[in-house]
């Protein structure tokens, strides 16, 4: 019978890795953050893409330009993600260090539209754009982990796309599936 997340002793993490417990805390500052790992690689990864934007690139489009580059998730990924998921959707400490790890990724966006409108990081625009874009692309993960049919690239791009055209009416008639491939692809930011 496996044992829970809060049973699993950080000395067994290390020696199920082949590792040891300095060695652990090398790479991690807790238990927790075996887990966020990936996730906080991909907020560093979004900053670096937004920082040399170019001040004519849209907003919404370097935005999405980026979250595509920073994603790498396939559809055969998901079976790992989906335990990854639920357990920290279903551990006390895990659910309160996922907010942590949301307000990060919020300001990764944020800062970045302050920084190109001029305003203070912490003013409705900046912070409505990071929030706004952290619902869309959990809305495309959620959608992606139960179809597992394409990339998560392909989800996360229709929903930013969406986002940016204002959620028209237009852009919500149809939903994306993996068939069809990403519009515009996941490249470098231009």
């Amino acid at each position: 019978m496996p044992q829970g997340f809060e049973e699993t002793t950080v000395d067994q993490i290390a020696v199920g890795a082949g590792i040891s417990r300095r060695a652990f805390f090398r790479y991690f500052d807790s238990k927790p953050d075996v887990l966020r790992a990936e996730f906080d690689t991909e907020v560093a990864t979004i900053r670096a893409l937004l920082d040399p934007v170019p001040a004519g690139l849209p907003i919404m489009e370097a935005v999405r330009q980026a979250v595509l580059a920073a994603n790498h998730y396939q559809a055969a990924d998901v079976p790992e993600l989906r335990g990854r998921m639920s357990l920290i959707g279903s551990v006390p400490g895990l659910i309160a260090s996922a907010a942590v790890h949301d307000d990060a990724w919020e300001r990764a966006i944020s800062d970045f539209v302050a920084r190109r409108t001029g305003q203070p990081a912490g003013s409705p625009y900046p912070l409505a754009v990071g929030r706004a874009t952290l619902a869309a692309c959990r809305a495309a993960y959620d959608r992606w982990v139960v179809h597992a049919d394409a990339d998560l690239s392909v989800y996360l791009d229709a929903a930013l796309r969406a986002l940016a055209a204002g959620f028209a009416d237009d852009v919500l008639t149809a939903e994306p599936r993996g068939e069809s491939g990403p519009r515009g692809g996941a490249g470098e930011i231009k």
